[in-house]
């Protein structure tokens, strides 16, 4: 609990789900807590719970693909609380499912300005300023087991969870002279309400598209496998477990390890064919480089 006490962490989408979990976790440990969420209501319901917890908490309304809400968030917060120390990039949306053909642009946009963009603004914007204090702290970004496998059907989804499990393994490595520590969040499926991320699309996003039956089939088979999901407290838990052991990968399923594996193995093949293709001979003894 120590490492944790009296430091501040801002957690985008923090209103409820996976981000009021780590809230609760890490309030829980003394941390200050800093809340941007898009959707005032569930954040006052948020401040007051935390509050009435005994946590130290502000709550920002925000909207993650807009750089100037997090700037204004982070002057919040050093206001409030002085130094940052923690960022949490959770804010996300579920997006479009279909097809290649039936995912509009429009749902693409929404998909990567909030999902990929989102986590980008936040770590430009938050972590220079833990930089600044020369404490050393971390950054957690909320990506998901579709960032380890592609799931049929949610290409927009997973192009942006890959990208985010990506930039994580990237800045493990360049912000260790910082002493800041990167952990990326890979859950399957949790309690949480992102497959109604539709209540909380922007104005700028919005589409006049009917719903279509299939559609409704999927949404309610994508209810079902939620509902008996993972509790959503159990995920904060153990993200303060994680984040004390300085884990770089968070998993909450261990019963996808098989999947992941099955991935990998298949990599390994892959490598293996071309170590035994005449045409790429002049390259297996040549040093790697920029991989170290």
């Amino acid at each position: 609990m120590a490492e944790f006490q009296g430091k501040t962490a801002v957690i985008s989408g923090g209103a409820e789900g996976i981000g009021f979990s780590i809230a609760r976790a890490m309030g829980a440990q003394g941390m200050n807590i800093v809340l941007g969420d898009i959707d005032p209501v569930q954040l006052e319901k948020a401040v007051a719970t935390l509050t009435a917890q005994d946590v130290p908490v502000l709550g920002v309304v925000m909207d993650v693909t807009q750089p100037a809400q997090w700037q204004a968030l982070a002057r919040q917060a050093s206001e409030r609380f002085g130094n940052i120390h923690m960022l949490v990039n959770n804010a996300g949306v579920g997006g479009g499912t279909g097809t290649v053909e039936q995912i509009s642009e429009r749902d693409w946009r929404w998909v990567l300005d909030v999902n990929l963009m989102g986590v980008i603004y936040g770590t430009q914007t938050v972590v220079p300023l833990i930089k600044q204090h020369g404490e050393g702290g971390w950054l957690i970004n909320v990506a998901s087991m579709a960032g380890m496998v592609g799931v049929p059907y949610a290409g927009a989804y997973t192009a942006t969870k890959v990208a985010v499990v990506g930039m994580s393994e990237s800045w493990f490595a360049e912000l260790q002279p910082h002493h800041i520590k990167v952990s990326v969040l890979c859950p399957a499926f949790v309690q949480t309400r992102i497959n109604l991320s539709e209540r909380n699309r922007q104005a700028g996003y919005q589409h006049a598209e009917d719903a279509t039956e299939q559609d409704a089939a999927i949404a309610a088979r994508m209810q079902a496998i939620i509902d008996n999901g993972l509790a959503v407290d159990v995920v904060g838990e153990r993200v303060v477990e994680a984040v004390r052991q300085g884990e770089l990968y968070i998993f909450t399923h261990p019963n996808y390890r098989k999947v992941v594996q099955q991935r990998y193995q298949a990599i390994d093949d892959a490598f293996a064919r071309a170590a035994d293709s005449p045409l790429l001979a002049s390259v297996l003894d040549e040093d790697i480089v920029g991989f170290t």
